[in-house]
């Protein structure tokens, strides 16, 4: 997927130039947490969050310095937080070098950054232009609609077949230690693993193959220290209910 496939399109922006009340009140208006500023020429030159607002004079709340510690700033410093603390308009107070993202790049790439520089929210450029803006709500979205299940369940064979498909391709499977057998789409594991964890990620294989109605683990545990096989928890419940 790339990010235009789950962006938010159309995104509202804020002039540089609008005061910072005109912000505020579209900001809590739309209900939105950060605005993109742009110029006359609609192009990105900042972001306004709400992270920018919460150091302000009005409320009481700008940051209080040690006298020592303002001599060891510079007067530049000072000034600039002057500015950020005080400031009337947008320009004066919004975050300066946004991390933005191509609408053409690849979502994974969108999430790595976003990820990496820790922001909630990317601005979408195409052609230099924004065109929409990706925020962690949209890929919320996104992974709903894949979590809705097919309408049309795979076959015993088809559901076999995509399981072994994905054991094979990961890389911690114990393939040779593990069977999987699929009826009237109930799917049954057997076989051991030398890792009770990885019990749990065959389970989640299984329950991500359309036409899976339920899941029966007969897989044993090989407890490394002694050695034992350690049955898992339906089977040993299977024998407490045995006649």
């Amino acid at each position: 997927m790339q990010v235009k496939d789950v962006m938010t399109s159309g995104a509202i922006v804020i002039a540089a130039s609008a005061s910072l009340g005109e912000a505020i009140d579209l900001m809590l208006r739309s209900r939105i947490s950060a605005l993109p500023v742009v110029d006359e020429a609609n192009s990105l030159v900042g972001m306004l969050s709400e992270g920018d607002l919460l150091r302000r004079d009005e409320i009481g709340t700008e940051r209080q310095r040690p006298r020592w510690l303002e001599l060891f700033l510079g007067s530049g410093r000072l000034a600039d937080a002057y500015v950020h603390t005080h400031g009337r308009r947008v320009d004066e107070v919004m975050s300066r070098g946004v991390v933005s993202i191509e609408a053409t790049a690849p979502l994974q790439d969108a999430v790595d950054l976003m990820t990496r520089r820790k922001v909630k929210r990317l601005p979408v450029l195409a052609g230099g232009r924004l065109v929409g803006v990706l925020a962690r709500a949209d890929l919320l979205k996104a992974l709903r609609a894949k979590l809705v299940p097919s309408e049309t369940p795979l076959k015993d064979p088809e559901i076999h077949a995509a399981i072994m498909a994905e054991i094979k391709r990961q890389t911690w499977t114990p393939l040779a230690s593990i069977e999987v057998e699929v009826h009237n789409g109930e799917v049954e594991f057997h076989g051991c693993v030398s890792d009770d964890r990885v019990r749990g990620a065959l389970r989640v294989i299984a329950e991500n193959v359309a036409g899976v109605r339920k899941i029966h683990d007969h897989i044993a545990w090989v407890e490394p220290n002694s050695g034992l096989l350690m049955p898992s928890d339906e089977d040993l419940e299977g024998e407490r209910h045995a006649p």
